[in-house]
């Protein structure tokens, strides 16, 4: 291999290990994705920043193209094309803000960071380097955004090997010390496994199944229990009664998901349920762009599709507590926890229904991406997923 190529090859290999160590599913290789910034820094060329750019988020997104081929019960092709379209935006944000002006290199960065972290560009912005701040700053909450911030921004710099010196030397620390958040107390969050079955199996037996899975773990003082995204199915008011009536004379209420159909299209919600009634206290900010969110739809005046309510109901009141609350694909981007750590909530609920990833990581990623969330702003949290 010529000596010429030889660099930009190494580099675009360490974008693919980064992509791939830091977006495993194991919380505490997060800060992996921490070479990212060095290596697109280390690029000497706008196109070499573009392929080490497409090499780290293609990695970190690998599992897209088997769990697009699941949902749609499809060969890899669409899923395929979903990857590389979703790579787009990321790629090109990455490639036309690289400067090889080193002076102006950590501003540039710095631009990218955001404008991957909040819509328009957000709303493909997964991976981003800045969700390690968890592990290595845990309960430094806004501190630690702006420690990481720095830290990002140094990286680029020709000071780059004496921050990820630092920045080592502070992720061993860490994980020497690392416990993973505590649970609130008297919630209680409850996984299920039933596969693609649930959410499409509107049976009165279904409702009555998790209605005994409720009541089986609200036992030694827990009264609030959460089950995943989709566990209600459509709501209506057939199943608003019958959730209702089964918890009478108790004191259990359950926060589950639920489709809320209209004439347009639906809401992905989250709804809370007790003796006294129900409310729907939580609209999905931002559902899955293409399968569940489809814009295009009201452009040439189809309906259907969810709707995507990009900064409303950041926190939802359940019971005492004002709570963060998450579903599925908010979970790995950025701006929907940050807006919602704005107003202080008490602890993070996130929930998903991934029957879709078996056989991939992102699942597990879902799960220590709001891990490392709810460690930086020191909040209890509360997890529900099915599989």
């Amino acid at each position: 291999m010529r000596r010429d190529h030889l660099k930009p090859t190494l580099l675009i290999i360490a974008a693919i290990l980064a992509g791939t160590i830091g977006w495993s599913g194991h919380v505490l290789l997060l800060p992996a994705a921490l070479a990212f910034p060095i290596l697109w820094g280390r690029a000497q060329t706008r196109s070499v920043a573009a392929l080490v750019s497409a090499g780290y988020f293609l990695a970190a997104s690998r599992g897209l193209p088997q769990g697009v081929a699941a949902f749609y019960a499809s060969d890899l092709l669409p899923g395929l094309a979903l990857w590389l379209c979703a790579s787009l935006s990321f790629v090109a944000v990455q490639a036309i803000l690289w400067t090889k002006h080193s002076r102006h290199r950590p501003f540039r960065y710095l631009m990218a960071a955001v404008l991957m972290a909040v819509p328009p560009f957000g709303i493909t912005g997964w991976a981003h380097p800045v969700t390690a701040a968890g592990i290595l700053f845990p309960g430094w909450g806004w501190w630690g955004m702006v420690a990481m911030t720095a830290g990002l921004m140094g990286l680029v710099t020709r000071m780059w090997p004496a921050v990820a010196i630092a920045f080592a030397g502070v992720w061993l620390w860490s994980a020497a010390l690392w416990t993973d958040p505590k649970l609130p107390e008297g919630w209680q969050g409850v996984d299920l496994q039933l596969g693609s079955s649930l959410g499409r199996d509107t049976s009165m037996q279904r409702h009555r199944d998790l209605i005994a899975t409720v009541k089986g773990h609200s036992a030694g003082g827990i009264s609030n229990v959460v089950l995943p995204e989709s566990a209600l199915g459509f709501w209506t008011p057939t199943v608003e009664r019958l959730w209702v009536k089964a918890f009478e004379g108790t004191e259990i209420s359950v926060i589950a998901g639920a489709a809320v159909v209209d004439a347009d299209g639906y809401d992905n919600a989250l709804v809370v349920l007790s003796a006294a009634g129900s409310e729907i206290r939580y609209r999905e900010r931002m559902p899955v762009p293409g399968s569940m969110w489809q814009p295009w739809r009201s452009w040439l005046g189809e309906t259907g599709g969810a709707r995507a309510h990009f900064f409303a109901n950041p926190t939802a009141a359940i019971g005492d507590h004002k709570v963060a609350l998450l579903i599925c694909y908010e979970q790995l981007i950025v701006w929907p926890v940050l807006q919602s750590m704005l107003h202080d909530p008490g602890f993070i609920v996130a929930v998903g229904n991934g029957w879709w990833t078996s056989g991939t990581s992102i699942v597990a990623i879902q799960r220590a991406s709001a891990t490392a969330w709810a460690k930086l702003f020191a909040k209890p949290l509360v997890l529900a997923f099915n599989t």
